[in-house]
């Protein structure tokens, strides 16, 4: 599977060990990260062509992902949710 198809079916990616709730992607199919370390607000983006000649690496769902000569290893996860119309059997 490559990168692109792999960020259309996750909810959550980790950039560097760091959890990105926010993510998404511009008219261009840009890629635009954004999480917070600590109090510091930490934002990157990557073009289609980055994307696209992202690699895997040997763990699952993680692609190495370079930008300005700086690699980056992404992993794609999915979330899960509660069922709200589910009610706990008394």
């Amino acid at each position: 599977m490559d990168f692109p198809t792999a960020l259309q079916a996750c909810d959550m990616l980790l950039i560097d060990t760091l959890h990105a709730f926010d993510f998404s992607l511009d008219e261009q199919d840009t890629l635009h990260i954004e999480c917070m370390d600590g109090r510091e607000l930490k934002r990157w983006q990557f073009t289609l062509a980055e994307q696209n000649a992202a690699t895997p690496t040997d763990q699952p769902h993680t692609f190495s992902i370079s930008h300005d000569g700086v690699a980056h290893q992404l992993t794609c996860l999915s979330a899960f949710s509660a069922d709200e119309d589910e009610t706990d059997p008394e």
